[in-house]
């Protein structure tokens, strides 16, 4: 599904095909959520070689994961995905995409959602999904700027840091 290259912007920044050598730059990004907020369900830290092993797999099963890169610095991720395992949603995909600590703000998300979407759309994708933890207006204001409509909410769905989490779900039909 996903076209290779660079997409250049400018001053040393690029969006660009994930490689191998960027696993711990992502886990990094990552684990900053992982640990401090509930914008991802996970619990425990990840390691580069778990990293490395979800680059992977993404990829070869035909997706986009994509950095930002500044310079030889990654700065941000975006990446897609199935949506589900049944043969009946091949055509559709969920996306997300985050970003360092301090890159926000700065047009980083969009840009890579942007080309997220671009390379899903010429993939022959029908429909993206994205799924935000709430309240999240960030990520909510980034969905909508793309085209995505929300569609639902799954009330108190996760646990984290004794707390229940809503989870709503934005779609963009390509």
């Amino acid at each position: 599904m996903t076209a290779t290259g660079a997409t250049l912007r400018h001053n040393g920044e690029m969006i660009r095909d994930a490689s191998p050598a960027d696993a711990g730059a992502v886990v990094a990004i990552y684990n900053h959520y992982i640990e401090r907020t509930v914008i991802t369900f996970e619990v425990d830290a990840l390691g580069d070689d778990d990293m490395r092993a979800r680059i992977a797999k993404v990829q070869s099963a035909g997706y986009p994961w994509l950095v930002w890169d500044e310079a030889g610095e990654v700065r941000g991720y975006a990446y897609a995905s199935q949506f589900r395992d049944r043969a009946a949603y091949a055509h559709s995909a969920e996306a997300t995409v985050y970003l360092a600590p301090g890159a926000t703000r700065r047009g980083i998300g969009s840009a890579l959602y942007g080309e997220l979407v671009s390379r899903l759309r010429a993939s022959g994708t029908h429909l993206v999904v994205g799924g935000i933890a709430l309240p999240n207006e960030a990520s909510v204001g980034l969905h909508e700027s793309l085209g995505f409509t929300r569609v639902g909410t799954f009330s108190e769905i996760g646990r984290k840091f004794d707390r229940w989490i809503d989870v709503g779900f934005w779609e963009l039909r390509l």
